[in-house]
């Protein structure tokens, strides 16, 4: 899940000058949990625009603003989200990029929230941080305890000097993230896995932008989704 905030309302008025009318997008998954992008997220910027001079001609609400197919729909469907002078999308920075793609480029379309991180959800409105998607997962040695992740300085091979009463030096709100992967170790029967020297990342796995390209069933890559130049 892909943790959001909202922009200040000021900063979203500055990006809108020029603009009369406003097209809105939510999202009814992660956004909605955050409370960034939900049905009441989308009154709530509605109501803001217009007391500032903007006419709101619309909001889609769908529930992955990510997911291409769900915004060409209301691209489809929807005309006065094509007549809208800009685009507002109450979503994670990859919603913004699949509304922008999705309207062909001929529209401004401007992002109502900032993203986080990727997270863990123990329950509504609780969400921690537990993967950095660095592609090159360590998991499997260190309990489900990602420390490139949950260690501020990334330590494959931790503790650091640091550690004092089992909490960490950078974040002394925190346990270190390796005492609690020797914990979780320990209770599996697992301790011999801490005497394991992991190599330095392999950084060329994250070079962005990464993609998965899968094949159509006639075995071709989908035409707008090659590589070009």
């Amino acid at each position: 899940m892909i943790i959001s905030k909202k922009k200040d309302i000021k900063d979203i008025l500055k990006a809108l000058e020029g603009y009369k009318t406003v097209y809105l997008f939510g999202c009814n998954s992660c956004a909605q949990q955050c409370k960034t992008g939900g049905p009441d997220e989308l009154k709530e910027m509605t109501e803001a625009l217009e007391a500032n001079g903007l006419k709101v001609l619309g909001s889609s609400l769908v529930p992955e603003t990510c997911y291409r197919q769900y915004v060409l729909k209301e691209f489809r469907n929807v005309p006065a989200a094509k007549e809208a002078d800009a685009v507002l999308v109450l979503a994670c920075g990859a919603g913004v990029r699949t509304v922008a793609d999705a309207n062909a480029e001929t529209q401004p379309v401007l992002p109502a929230n900032d993203s986080i991180f990727l997270a863990t959800v123990e329950r509504q409105g609780r969400f921690y941080e537990g993967c950095a998607l660095c592609g090159e997962c360590v998991l499997i040695e260190t309990g489900g305890i990602c420390p490139h992740t949950e260690c501020p300085k990334g330590l494959l091979n931790g503790p650091c000097g640091g550690v004092a009463n089992g909490m960490c030096e950078v974040n002394i709100d925190n346990e270190c993230a390796w005492v609690r992967i020797y914990r979780r170790l320990k209770k599996q029967g697992r301790l011999h896995l801490m005497m394991k020297i992991t190599p330095p990342k392999d950084h060329s796995v994250a070079i962005r932008p990464r993609n998965v390209l899968q094949r159509t069933p006639t075995g071709s890559v989908p035409k707008d989704r090659k590589k070009t130049g």
